[in-house]
């Protein structure tokens, strides 16, 4: 088969690919069957390699029969397609081992072929290949849209992705309807988590509208709860744009408006906004109208509290200005971190005002400009999708996410000084916009971004918000410089780092579980106490925290292994509406709703969490804690923790990620009665 040629005359990147897959097809094909093993390793790499290319899985789904008839199967769990289980695909695609991914990945195309009746096999029917491709789909929703967690990025890398798009495109082929209330709810499970980032779930709302709006599809066995919120949400929130007209037609009408018309568009706008996270492209020409009407108006279009209405008639001059400039129909999501900063309160804060203003008039450095056009594009301008960043940043500060990268100390710096610190994280953008260089101090000597080596991430991050993706890079090498810095000190380097990464705030007390040269569980006993004693309210003098806190915990998958160290932002511990002990915490990796094993499944809405908060029992949060930060001049209480509560936790650790960690007795002497201290 001849590789088809591009108008270059040069063949492209999968074309070339793609000719070397059917050579080793062709290969194994013509080798007798005690042989094809020989064989195998070329056909999996030229498999993969495909696969990583735009377009790849197609090319694959086209030379399934082929593939079949080859012998790649021969021989595998995979070589009799009608007994393949649903339920296992998934811990299949999830496989350590690149071999594994590729021939699971293979299989399910080669369902797909059946299922559209591009491959008639001799063993499976079309329907029962749908069928299978459906359960896959339903039981594996988190890989239709969803970025990769921190353990699929450990384990896999480059292949995490490869599943992704895999998921899309068999999702593309056979289509929604079998799973389309599951997929709902888990759009509105992510949604209640309020990301700054929600393209991937746009995309996603995009697919369903045009899939239900296709007349050769009955969805009339579903109950499509939750579906037209989504839809009219984005494109036909109110009446004025219900048939999704353009943005034209749209302010033609509004023009022709009297103040009740406006009115009721307004407030439409508004309940759809809160009510989903999103904003649609028509709510923004609506707010740029509205500046020419009235105040009261603009309040109404962005659903603001009292406290948002005072700001905005306050500082009136300057959100004027920021509306006029960061946005428009393409940065409409914007209008949610507008909304949620004026409700917050923080113009009132003397240096955000005049922070903001400076903001407005701030020329990018070339480097910063190239970045925001190479990412989105130059309409509109780069400046104005910096604003919209920094406006969604401030408004949804628990809403930053770092990425499908390995960034989330700088990830958590960011939502922390947008949190608590918002003219600090202004300062910042400036400097690494304007600079394209950020100077921080680690124990009174500066350090720079441009002279520090490299980073925790060994790629420039891209698929970031406006404000991240100019500003974590310089934050990562800072950050691994104030590392190397701590290069030769025995303990663990974030001891130091983190107070002077993150600011005054972070306690300069420092507790940690793990023996950094051999890796083992130590003191668990007294780290356990001192955690309780210093954040839960039953044994610190009932003390709320008073500022979000840097904390470690050690990640482990569903099956309760040990992935890896990862950092959280430690936000309140109090009682949830059922009176258990919860921590709450901000979690930079994307979607907080993970399950840890063991029973320990975060929890992201209906325990009292607040938007974009993840929570955990006490004790099951403790379970999984390695890092704390606390203040070393107020103790609390640890001798009165019960001996059960300790061992209990440590019960789950032993369970866990500190199985092989463990020093002999470590349960036993933790059930020991303690002796109260003076």
């Amino acid at each position: 088969m001849k590789p088809h040629a591009d108008v270059t005359g040069e063949a492209t990147t999968l074309d070339k690919r793609t000719a070397s897959l059917d050579d080793a097809i062709q290969a194994m094909a013509e080798t007798r069957d005690f042989g094809k093993h020989t064989k195998l390793r070329r056909v999996l790499e030229a498999l993969r390699r495909v696969l990583q290319q735009p377009g790849g899985a197609a090319v694959v789904q086209t030379r399934a029969q082929a593939l079949e008839e080859a012998g790649l199967f021969q021989e595998t769990d995979w070589a009799s397609p009608e007994i393949l289980v649903p339920s296992l695909v998934g811990p299949g695609l999830r496989s350590k081992d690149v071999d594994t991914v590729v021939m699971e990945t293979t299989s399910e195309l080669r369902m797909l072929a059946v299922a559209r009746g591009d491959f008639p096999h001799p063993t499976l029917s079309a329907e029962d290949a749908r069928q299978f491709l459906s359960q896959v789909l339903a039981m594996n929703l988190e890989l239709l849209f969803t970025p990769p967690d921190e353990a699929e990025r450990t384990q896999q890398g480059r292949t995490a992705q490869l599943i992704r798009d895999l998921f899309r495109y068999l999702a593309d082929e056979i289509g929604y309807d079998s799973v389309l209330d599951k997929l709902v709810d888990e759009i509105w499970r992510i949604l209640r988590q309020r990301p700054i980032q929600v393209d991937q779930v746009q995309s996603l709302i995009i697919r369903i509208a045009t899939y239900r709006d296709d007349p050769d599809i009955d969805l009339s066995a579903m109950s499509g709860q939750g579906i037209d919120r989504l839809i009219t949400s984005l494109f036909g929130t109110t009446e004025a744009c219900r048939e999704d007209p353009g943005v034209d037609v749209f302010r033609s009408r509004l023009e022709a408006m009297d103040t009740g018309g406006l009115q009721y568009e307004a407030t439409g706008f508004a309940r759809a906004m809160h009510d989903t996270g999103l904003v649609s492209p028509y709510h923004a020409e609506l707010l740029r109208f509205l500046l020419h009407e009235s105040d009261y108006l603009v309040g109404e279009a962005l659903g603001l509290s009292d406290t948002g209405r005072n700001c905005l008639l306050r500082y009136r001059n300057l959100v004027h200005r920021l509306i006029e400039e960061a946005v428009h129909p393409e940065t409409a999501q914007c209008i949610y971190g507008l909304a949620l900063l004026l409700d917050r309160g923080i113009l009132y804060e003397p240096p955000v005002v005049p922070a903001l203003w400076r903001q407005l008039a701030l020329h990018l450095a070339p480097a910063a400009r190239e970045r925001l056009t190479t990412v989105f594009g130059d309409q509109p301008t780069p400046e104005a999708r910096l604003i919209a960043g920094v406006l969604s940043m401030l408004g949804q500060p628990l809403g930053v996410g770092q990425g499908d990268n390995p960034t989330c100390q700088s990830a958590r710096a960011l939502s922390m000084w947008a949190y608590n610190d918002p003219d600090y994280l202004l300062q910042m953008v400036v400097w690494a916009a304007r600079d394209d260089e950020i100077i921080m101090h680690f124990e009174g000597q500066p350090i720079s971004s441009k002279d520090s080596g490299t980073g925790v991430a060994t790629t420039l991050p891209m698929d970031l918000d406006p404000v991240s993706l100019l500003v974590v890079p310089h934050l990562d090498r800072i950050y691994a410089e104030m590392g190397r810095r701590c290069a030769g000190r025995p303990g663990d380097p974030h001891r130091w780092v983190n107070p002077e990464f993150h600011g005054w705030w972070a306690a300069r007390g420092f507790r940690i579980n793990v023996d950094v040269e051999t890796g083992n569980l130590i003191d668990l006993d007294e780290f356990l106490r001192q955690f309780h004693a210093s954040y839960h309210p039953s044994y610190n003098g009932g003390q709320p925290l008073v500022h979000p806190q840097p904390a470690g915990v050690a990640v482990t998958d569903s099956a309760a292994r040990y992935v890896g160290w990862h950092a959280i932002t430690i936000l309140r511990v109090v009682p949830d509406p059922q009176d258990e002990m919860r921590v709450y915490f901000y979690n930079p990796n994307n979607d907080s709703g993970q399950d840890w094993g063991d029973g320990v499944v975060v929890s992201t809405a209906g325990n009292g969490e607040r938007f974009g908060e993840a929570s955990l029992p006490f004790d099951q949060f403790a379970s999984r804690l390695y890092i704390f930060h606390v203040d070393p001049l107020e103790r609390g209480e640890p001798e009165k923790v019960p001996a059960e509560d300790v061992a209990r936790i440590i019960g789950h650790i032993e369970r866990s990620w500190g199985a092989d960690r463990l020093q002999p007795g470590t349960l036993q002497a933790a059930k020991a009665p303690q002796t109260p201290q003076a």
